[in-house]
């Protein structure tokens, strides 16, 4: 893990550090320079500081025998009384990249209280093994606890790759396992790629969604990864159940757990943009915020829902709950349908893998267009109200 180091011995306070950084990581205090949360580590201010008062330090680990790491392990979430359809999800990634290297299996930990009987479910798609921490002390989620018991089956099992979901519960568990294997994790991945070395490609947008950056942990194991919602295929359950379902012993670290719940105030259910199998989005073509009426309008006859791009959420048109994209929501609806969205790698990374896109855009040359499969070029104000038109003649 590398770090900015600066050696106040040697600083002049010229201050070229911070006019040549992009990401506005120093401030000038006391005419010396400090960093910021916004540092990227990208070694610019490094080889810009006529003084050489500014090193990076490199964390070095140790080399770690691959050979003893196999097999895939998905951690699979279970939330609200249901598991997580992403946990599903990653089994279905992580068999198909089983295949890449011979004899790796794909095995499944589940955490919690009342969850066993959830193992037996998994048992219908192809995990090998399923082991199984449940307890009453687990029956409310805690990161330290919940970080015992998988970091427990990890050590145990030696898995190569481990794959959560980028849910809120899997957000903060990932890192803490991943900080307790002194290895790296990758979040929000887009595409995954099992090289016959067991060395994982992970890919996903970087700087804002401008470069696809492929990250790969080449030297320590595990190699953690979390996805989000949406992005990879589930399996197809199968009528024959197998795999072997492990009931392991609870850890000593989740009675150590100095977390406690002092209430839980359930959150009601609300319908998401992601579960939509039909979906129609505003963006930036649109002209004004009751525009987004024509919007509702299409995909309520069409029986669908409605969502939009960034921009339309930073004008205050509506949440961020109906948007698509990197800082927003993935989606994989059977149909989309795009008005005015001009196709940035931001938006398009979150819902590509739609079974039908259709695209209405004024310019030809939109980035939109290079990834639907029906493009439009014309003016959404004449297009989508013909559409309606014609969605309600048939209805009659």
């Amino acid at each position: 893990m590398a770090q900015i180091a600066i050696l106040e011995r040697k600083c002049t306070g010229c201050g070229l550090c911070k006019s040549n950084c992009p990401f506005g990581a120093i401030d000038m205090v006391n005419g010396k320079p400090e960093l910021n949360a916004a540092c990227k580590v990208c070694g610019i201010c490094v080889k810009n500081c006529p003084e050489k008062a500014i090193v990076k330090l490199e964390t070095k680990v140790d080399s770690v025998d691959k050979s003893k790491w196999n097999d895939i392990l998905v951690y699979a979430e279970v939330s609200g009384g249901r598991l997580h359809p992403v946990g599903l999800e990653l089994i279905g990634k992580a068999r198909e990249l089983a295949q890449a290297v011979p004899g790796f299996k794909v095995k499944a930990v589940l955490v919690g209280d009342g969850v066993s009987a959830y193992a037996e479910e998994l048992r219908h798609y192809g995990v090998s093994e399923i082991a199984v921490y449940d307890a009453p002390e687990l029956g409310y989620f805690r990161a330290d606890a919940y970080a015992s018991c998988v970091e427990d089956y990890i050590k145990f099992a030696k898995p190569s790759v481990v794959l959560v979901g980028a849910t809120a519960l899997g957000r903060s568990l990932a890192p803490r396992l991943a900080t307790r294997f002194h290895t790296g994790l990758t979040a929000d991945c887009t595409t995954l790629i099992l090289r016959d070395t067991t060395d994982l490609v992970q890919i996903r947008p970087a700087f804002g969604g401008n470069i696809m950056a492929q990250i790969v942990t080449l030297n320590t194991r595990p190699q953690f990864a979390t996805v989000r919602y949406k992005v990879m295929n589930p399996p197809v359950r199968e009528e024959e159940a197998s795999g072997e379902i492990v009931m392991r012993r609870i850890p000593r670290g989740v009675a150590e757990s100095k977390a406690s719940s002092v209430s839980v105030t359930p959150v009601p259910p609300k319908q998401s943009i992601s579960d939509a199998e039909i979906l129609v989005v505003g963006g930036r073509g649109l002209q004004k915020e009751a525009d987004l009426d024509m919007i509702r309008e299409l995909a309520k006859l069409l029986g669908g829902d409605w969502a939009v791009t960034r921009p339309l959420v930073e004008k205050g048109w509506t949440t961020n709950e109906r948007q698509i994209g990197l800082s927003g929501r993935t989606v994989r609806p059977r149909l989309i349908i795009t008005c005015g969205v001009s196709g940035a790698i931001q938006f398009t990374a979150c819902m590509n893998g739609s079974d039908h896109i259709v695209s209405i855009n004024t310019d030809k040359d939109a980035p939109i267009f290079d990834t639907a499969h029906i493009a439009i070029v014309g003016d959404l104000y004449e297009i989508v109200p013909q559409m309606i038109q014609k969605l309600k003649e048939a209805q009659a």
